[in-house]
């Protein structure tokens, strides 16, 4: 099943002390969604933010808050995220020891569902929850850092995962190195949910409409 391509502005690339006004301008830029990367210092080597900024921020923006939780443990935070005003909760297959529970957890309280993968992680893992879950997030870099070249050997594993799903209506997420020169790869891999960082919010406000309309074309633009 395809679905419409989604561009997903990560705010790790924000700038912090605007975070409100960046929100904002993505959004009138073109952003389908507002992607939201959670760490714990644990799960992952960094620190970014919890509940109360994604609450602090859920004003700036009608769009929809994709919520990448890289923490562990995740379950005694759903609530709080889903309370805060995100509209789907990732979780990582690493970071969760019962992830059946984890993803009902998610939908119990209203909310989309998505499982996350990091790169040495295969897809099959996630194979037995996929009736659960409404995406699948495949990380093309390690976790834990904006600003990572993309590792081209995880479009084979985005392949087999699309074949996993079949017919299924759940969205592949791709995280991690997506610009324009990576888009067509992934899109034509089966990804139709980029997350883009810096890709997107280089530039200043005045170049957000270009980028994400620069990636878009490049992901959409036929083969030669």
């Amino acid at each position: 099943m395809s679905h419409p391509l989604v561009i997903a502005p990560s705010i790790l690339s924000a700038d912090f002390s605007r975070l409100g006004e960046e929100i904002a301008a993505v959004d009138s830029a073109g952003a389908d969604w507002i992607h939201l990367d959670v760490m714990d210092g644990h799960f992952v080597p960094n620190i970014t933010f919890g509940p109360p900024i994604v609450k602090a921020v859920r004003g700036a923006s009608t769009k929809f808050f994709d919520c990448h939780l890289m923490i562990e443990p995740c379950d005694p935070y759903l609530e709080a995220f889903a309370e805060a005003g995100c509209d789907m909760i990732t979780v990582h297959a690493e970071a969760t020891r019962h992830l059946d529970r984890s993803l009902q957890a998610i939908k119990s309280l209203g909310k989309q569902a998505g499982v996350a993968l990091n790169p040495g992680t295969p897809e099959t893992a996630v194979e037995y929850v996929l009736d659960r879950v409404d995406m699948v997030l495949v990380m093309t870099v390690n976790p834990g850092f904006g600003g990572q070249a993309f590792i081209p050997a995880t479009l084979d594993k985005i392949r087999r995962l699309r074949a996993l799903i079949g017919d299924r209506p759940i969205r592949i997420e791709v995280d991690g190195g997506i610009a324009p020169d990576t888009a067509r790869a992934v899109f034509e891999a089966g990804a139709d949910t980029f997350v883009a960082g810096s890709a997107v919010f280089k530039g200043g406000a005045s170049a957000y409409a270009g980028n994400i309309a620069a990636l878009r074309e490049a992901a959409e633009k036929p083969a030669a």
